[in-house]
């Protein structure tokens, strides 16, 4: 697998494997890898003939109280197991790359960035749109992979892809959990040995969530239940536990229409988020 670091080199790359005929595949992560972010890189693998990797921690998505500086970054253990999973080239650029002296456009998706997510982190959605916007532009890929854990992103870089008119396929791949239905992330390390074991309670109250209202239960004194609970099982605090309309993200209408079961909880310093289709 090769390594890039700047826009011109990867462009290079890329402008070499379309005169061959190739189709590609994009997969962007801020790095810690995990087996969630190996999954993109094999769906990625399935719908294009060359897949770039992109390995940045994007700085715009972070607010000051923020992990920017804590944020898991190890590239040489990344490098290879974005290798083995099959990339053909990391493009792992410095900051000033992606945002060179005097940058200062933003890309925001009215809407569904105000929800949820953008009520406690403000700053997150808007970063995300921007760094994503950029990177499919510079690549103009096929196909670009993103994962079904971080739901209420990937349903915003959906619609700004079809609002700028930009023709790279969006593609959601599967949350890949862990023993216990915990859905696998960079930030799980931040959890400690003792509060390992009650993680997985996040991912049994969505669930429970989703069966229930699947059945015609009313979700409203079911997540109030959920919230409950969890904070009696030891997480600090519950940011949301919602059921929303699937493509929208605001309330749901009840059976008959697409719905999400979307959650946020605190777990000692590792803020855990989670979603299931109902």
């Amino acid at each position: 697998m090769r390594v890039v670091r700047s826009i011109n080199d990867m462009r290079n790359v890329i402008a070499d494997w379309r005169r061959t005929g190739a189709t590609v595949g994009l997969v962007p992560t801020m790095g810690g890898v995990h087996a969630g972010h190996l999954s993109l890189i094999r769906v990625a693998g399935e719908h294009s003939d060359q897949v770039i990797a992109t390995l940045f921690v994007n700085p715009s998505q972070f607010s000051l109280d923020e992990d920017f500086d804590a944020y898991p970054r190890d590239e040489d253990k990344d490098l290879q197991m974005f290798g083995e999973a099959g990339a053909s080239l990391l493009f792992a650029p410095p900051i000033e790359e992606i945002y060179p002296n005097g940058h200062v456009t933003k890309v925001h998706v009215e809407g569904l960035s105000s929800l949820l997510e953008g009520k406690f982190r403000p700053q997150y959605l808007t970063g995300v749109s921007t760094v994503v916007s950029k990177l499919l532009i510079q690549a103009m890929a096929d196909v670009a992979v993103f994962g079904e854990k971080d739901y209420q992103q990937l349903q915003v870089i959906r619609r700004m892809a079809r609002d700028l008119d930009i023709p790279t396929v969006i593609l959601g791949a599967p949350t890949i959990r862990e023993y216990d239905g915990l859905a696998m992330s960079s930030r799980n390390r931040y959890l400690s040995a003792a509060e390992r074991p009650h993680a997985g309670r996040l991912f049994s109250a969505i669930s429970d969530i989703a069966r229930a209202t699947a059945e015609g239960a009313d979700p409203i004194p079911l997540c109030n239940a959920a919230e409950r609970r969890l904070i009696e099982s030891g997480f600090r605090q519950v940011d949301y536990i919602t059921v929303r309309d699937a493509n929208t993200l605001e309330q749901y209408r009840g059976p008959g229409t697409p719905g999400r079961v979307l959650a946020a909880a605190w777990l000692g310093k590792a803020r855990l988020i989670d979603n299931l289709d109902v």
